[in-house]
């Protein structure tokens, strides 16, 4: 199994321009390369929480930093930070999120969780192995016109249409169960030759973002990173495909001119008033990097800054 690396560590820190008694939210703990970081640089009032989905990680991250008594980890997704941070919180002030929206390498990496294209395990999927519908059930009740849609969608897939059509023939002989069996038929329906990147990827990408809807929950958790911060907080985001990081570009961009309804007007009402200024441009990660990570290579980070926080 490969070690995890967290990709654009340094950049991401910078990002957060954390203050050392400052309180931080790692909205995807993975494997804790970012919160070790983030926890090096707080000092003794500092104070780090953690979430994930998936269970393994937090077990990990309750190992890990047993007794470091800055940091705390729970079980549940970003989409619901509010939830959690505010319980925490505590009152305090909120001084930066970071959301690392990659698939973690113990995840890739583990036959069982049904990511990997490589490695033959079940057709699970979930983020949250706890609940929820796997990938081979989904696969096995969806109609082809939404398997189509989601393929094209969310995988950008130009065979949508051949490889949705492939899956549905195939499904009627037998249940499609295992990630080898998936990726076997869509290499040989899908007419693509053989190249560097598997056939199957988009694929294996936009069942994934399905089943763990994940467009939905992370512009559900934008909203509510910039609700729990304070003024002049920062929000960092760290994205893997152009879905992604259209979202987060979308909405910091929205966010930094406030509301619509206003525009062109003299006046503003504080509430209706932007709420983040962008800090920066897009930041991709650097050769060295990849070349010692090469699953950093799609990574992109963006970074905004809470504006004034007004009372309600």
């Amino acid at each position: 199994m490969t070690d995890h690396q967290p990709v654009l560590v340094n950049e991401a820190l910078e990002g957060l321009a954390i203050v050392r008694d400052g309180w931080y939210v790692d909205g995807t703990y993975g494997r804790g390369g970012h919160s070790a970081e983030i926890l090096t640089q707080l000092g003794e009032h500092g104070r780090l929480f953690a979430l994930d989905k998936d269970p393994e990680a937090v077990a990990h991250g309750r190992a890990r930093f047993a007794a470091e008594p800055r940091f705390a980890i729970e079980h549940g997704s970003f989409e619901f930070i509010d939830r959690y941070a505010n319980a925490w919180l505590q009152g305090n002030a909120l001084a930066g999120v970071l959301l690392d929206l990659g698939v973690s390498s113990p995840q890739l990496d583990t036959a069982a969780r049904g990511f990997s294209i490589i490695h033959d395990g079940p057709l699970d999927m979930r983020m949250d192995p706890t609940r929820g519908e796997t990938a081979a059930e989904w696969l096995q009740r969806v109609e082809e016109n939404e398997l189509r849609r989601a393929l094209y969608r969310l995988g950008e897939e130009p065979r949508a249409p051949q490889i949705a059509a492939a899956i549905v023939k195939a499904r009627a002989i037998a249940p499609i169960t295992r990630t080898q069996q998936l990726a076997e038929l869509v290499a040989q329906s899908s007419g693509y030759r053989r190249s560097r990147v598997h056939p199957a990827t988009r694929v294996f990408q936009a069942i994934r973002i399905q089943i763990n809807a994940e467009l939905a929950a992370l512009e559900r958790a934008l909203k509510r990173c910039v609700e729990l911060l304070t003024t002049g907080g920062r929000l960092c985001v760290i994205s893997f495909h152009s879905l992604e990081d259209r979202i987060v570009k979308r909405f910091i961009a929205r966010e930094a001119k406030g509301d619509p309804a206003y525009a062109g007007l003299p006046e503003m009402p504080p509430l209706a008033r932007p709420r983040l200024r962008r800090i920066g441009s897009l930041i991709r990660p650097s050769a060295a990097e990849v070349s010692t990570n090469p699953r950093a290579r799609s990574a992109r980070l963006r970074v905004a800054e809470r504006l004034e926080v007004f009372a309600t």
